[in-house]
């Protein structure tokens, strides 16, 4: 199988998340933070190990800033939903994943319109600010045409009108450097199982210190057991519940692998391998393709439309005659498709990791070439 899919879950991971994963689960397997035996310290130890390495991802003032999630859905419904009241207006993008659309549907919320590129404009959101605007909520990078939003000078527009920014990194972190600090951003959102090389079921959200956030979810930390409320302290404020350790002590393999790699050596491989796929399909006369329009900003996630075929068609073809996994359809962002004109039926995603070859991107385009002539 040639695995095209990354922009949904990555696979294969490296070697030392299955590893991680299994000793935890043969040896130390206990409920992190809730007893004072030797296993359950060690699990509490993976779990705090995870943390660190999320910190030191973003940069991060400290662990304690760093929420452990289920999946970037989860990161995000505990941000919106803990800084936005009942008549408050938010700001967002026509091309955002429904993990934003969906929460912010029941606020006031305006949607900046894309650049012919696919990038949010900056004077875009600025100019749809209002009094009453309390979160800005966007997504680092589109998961359909894979091009890096201009995060930076959003982010000062929101400094300067006093308004905290959420950003879903979902596509971008473990890919794109991120860094809290020198760019200044308030919450960041992110599933631990993309590119960030973890098992499926983890996640992080970044929450700038200062910045007030109510708790989504209540119940045993292990800290403050004494009081009937949930602890004010961070992480706990925002933590609840037992933690999938399992997951987490993958997760921190696959963060350790992406230090000791380097991110630009990541960032440099998506990018060449999405950008030889579209150059080896550029021109061809039944295929278009939507992705690459700004190659700078270009990563892994490339969507393409043939002819006279729907995307289920195509995606179901790949996988049977060639052995390709990709995803058709709308990617659960409906207004990315409006804006290219592609809604209903949506497109045909490849995206790219850091373990494709050369061979696997020709490969895959030889048979779009040869699934766009029959």
């Amino acid at each position: 199988m040639i695995y095209l899919d990354n922009a949904a879950t990555t696979w294969p991971k490296p070697k030392e998340v299955y590893d991680a994963m299994d000793h935890f689960a043969r040896t130390t397997a206990a409920n992190p933070g809730r007893s004072g035996h030797r296993m359950a310290t060690e699990s509490e130890r993976r779990v705090q190990e995870a943390r660190r390495c999320v910190a030191k991802l973003l940069n991060a003032e400290s662990p304690d800033r760093i929420i452990l999630t289920f999946n970037a859905t989860d990161a995000l419904n505990i941000a919106i939903k803990g800084v936005l009241r009942p008549g408050d207006h938010a700001v967002t993008s026509l091309i955002e994943h429904n993990s934003i659309n969906r929460p912010l549907a029941a606020f006031d919320v305006s949607k900046a319109r894309a650049a012919q590129d696919g990038t949010v404009p900056p004077e875009e959101v600025a100019t749809l600010i209002r009094p009453q605007t309390r979160l800005i909520a966007l997504t680092h990078c589109s998961n359909v045409l894979g091009v890096v939003n201009p995060i930076e000078p959003i982010a000062k527009i929101a400094r300067e009108r006093g308004i905290p920014l959420l950003v879903d990194a979902s596509q971008t972190a473990g890919v794109v450097p991120i860094d809290v600090q020198a760019q200044r951003l308030d919450l960041v959102a992110f599933p631990g199982h993309k590119g960030c090389l973890g098992p499926m079921g983890t996640g992080a959200l970044y929450v700038r210190p200062g910045l007030a956030v109510r708790p989504f979810r209540e119940g045993g930390t292990g800290f403050a057991s004494e009081s009937e409320r949930h602890p004010d302290e961070y992480p706990y404020h925002l933590e609840g519940g037992t933690p999938n350790a399992h997951g987490l002590a993958g997760l921190a393999a696959g963060l350790q692998f992406i230090e000791q790699t380097g991110i630009e050596r990541i960032l440099a491989h998506e990018r060449a391998m999405a950008l030889r796929f579209i150059d080896a399909l550029r021109g061809h006369p039944k295929i278009t393709i939507y992705s690459g329009r700004a190659p700078d900003r270009q990563i892994g996630p490339v969507s393409i439309s043939i002819a006279g075929k729907e995307p289920a068609q195509v995606g179901a073809m790949l996988d049977e005659r060639y052995e390709i996994a990709c995803r058709p359809g709308l990617h659960c962002a409906p207004g990315t498709h409006r804006f290219l004109g592609t809604f209903p039926h949506g497109t045909v995603r490849f995206s790219f990791g850091y373990f494709n070859t050369p061979s696997d991107v020709d490969a895959a385009a030889k048979a779009i070439e040869e699934v766009a002539a029959c």
